[in-house]
């Protein structure tokens, strides 16, 4: 048993994954009753070895959205350096896995954090924008994440968010609570890494890219 517990997330502590848990259906319950959180196809992630989930960016809330719904194992996520100079703030971050990224700029830094934690057999979620939306739409992705994928050598999800823009826009210090639209989550199929790189670096990005922004499209397309 105790070996299943320590199979959701490497190189942490029976104690510490039973707490994430905890926290993470926490998290769950709020997200359903403030934002009627929809999370489709979480299934699509693999129980057990490295894995990089590829998302686009609309607010705070989309590291919790986007993984709440994953029981089988527990997800590292990248954060802007900057929330982690808060001595509170930053300590719930780092207790959560979270891997800190200078927001602007390549952070060779983070990127070999997050190689060493998916060469544990872990999960990470990355936001290919490199920062939050200014107004839902999805942005270019970051040409430095093809270095990222590159030398990753694992499968990558591409997964989509809507709703969370409007939830929490960028502009605002603080979520809305009332009459708070509902936030959806939608995970594409898992790619291979082979089947990614079979035409470079560079053509994986785009693909990534245009994954997610198909799947955006079609949480659009549904209202």
């Amino acid at each position: 048993m105790l070996a299943r517990i320590r199979q959701k997330h490497p190189g942490s502590s029976v104690p510490k994954i039973i707490v994430w848990r905890g926290f993470q259906l926490f998290n769950l319950l709020i997200l359903m009753l403030l934002y009627r959180l929809q999370v489709r196809n979480a299934k699509n992630v693999p129980a057990t070895g490295p894995v990089l989930i590829a998302a686009n960016h609309q607010s705070y809330f989309d590291p919790p959205a986007i993984g709440t719904r994953v029981s089988s194992r527990q997800i590292d996520f990248v954060a802007r350096s900057g929330l982690f100079t808060h001595s509170l703030l930053g300590g719930l971050f780092r207790f959560l896995n979270s891997i800190p990224v200078a927001e602007e700029g390549p952070d060779g830094a983070a990127i070999k954090e997050i190689i060493r934690r998916l060469r544990l057999g872990r999960c990470v979620m990355i936001f290919p924008e490199g920062s939050r939306t200014h107004d839902g739409s999805i942005q270019p992705f970051k040409r430095g994440v093809a270095l990222l994928v590159k030398r990753a050598k694992c499968p990558v999800i591409p997964v989509a968010i809507e709703g969370a823009h409007k939830a929490w826009p960028r502009e605002k210090k603080r979520p809305k609570l009332l009459f708070a639209p509902k936030i959806r989550v939608l995970y594409g199929e898992v790619i291979s890494y082979d089947e990614l790189m079979k035409d470079g670096a560079d053509a994986a990005l785009a693909r990534i890219e245009r994954e997610v922004r198909a799947l955006h499209e079609r949480l659009k397309d549904e209202g």
